[in-house]
């Protein structure tokens, strides 16, 4: 028997159809809402990463601009960090930010790699499941990438706050909301949930260990 504890908090005793596991065995399985994340915001940091890193090519008038690039014509105009005002002054923070997203979505992928690579079918659920030394591992490489993802995000909005909205305040309120706030919003909330979820289990699975150390202690 294995117990699991998943994205919804909730424990769970199962046994893998594959392998015999030994008892108490600690064990991780995503959320679909995890995968959906993942699903969804990899591929659009993947291609921001790209147009950040490869600036001016990328840019309007650049050789890769159209097609695959053309929607920051219009995000350059919205939020200057990602148009030619910032490219012109030199602003470093864009390109750092670019290369920070590479960072975390190499992460986020070594962490999908194990989970689909090393998770084990289970009786009676739809998801793999991953035990042993590389739960802990897929969780602890997501947890930390995760906390990168909000300490960048939530500097991108303070950067913004200290030098008096200089890059994004001469949008009219709406546009802002619909541009600007909901979808970096998203690496707010998203990256917060995984914290959280994560975090969980990595407190109790150290609790569990901890437990288990005392008592054979005695």
């Amino acid at each position: 028997m294995v117990t699991t504890r998943s994205a919804s908090k909730a424990a769970t005793s199962f046994t893998p159809s594959n392998s015999a596991a030994p008892n108490n065995l600690w064990a991780h399985a995503p959320s679909k809402l995890t995968l959906l994340w993942f699903a969804v915001s990899l591929p659009l940091v993947i291609w921001d990463s790209g147009y950040v890193l490869l600036r001016p090519l990328t840019m309007e008038g650049g050789p890769l601009h159209w097609p695959l690039y053309a929607p920051y014509k219009l995000y350059g105009e919205v939020d200057h960090v990602y148009g030619w005002k910032a490219f012109r002054a030199r602003n470093g923070f864009t390109a750092a930010q670019g290369t920070l997203n590479v960072v975390e979505t190499a992460m986020y992928l070594v962490y999908l790699w194990i989970y689909f690579g090393s998770g084990a079918d289970v009786k009676g659920r739809a998801t793999r499941v991953l035990s042993g030394r590389p739960a802990a591992v897929a969780v602890l490489t997501a947890f930390s990438a995760a906390v990168m993802t909000l300490s960048k995000t939530v500097l991108y909005w303070l950067n913004e706050y200290f030098s008096g909205f200089d890059n994004i305040g001469h949008n009219s309120l709406p546009d802002l909301v619909l541009l600007w706030i909901i979808p970096n919003g998203l690496w707010l909330i998203f990256p917060s949930y995984l914290i959280y979820v994560m975090g969980s289990e990595i407190v109790e699975g150290l609790t569990t260990a901890s437990t288990g150390a005392a008592i054979k202690s005695e």
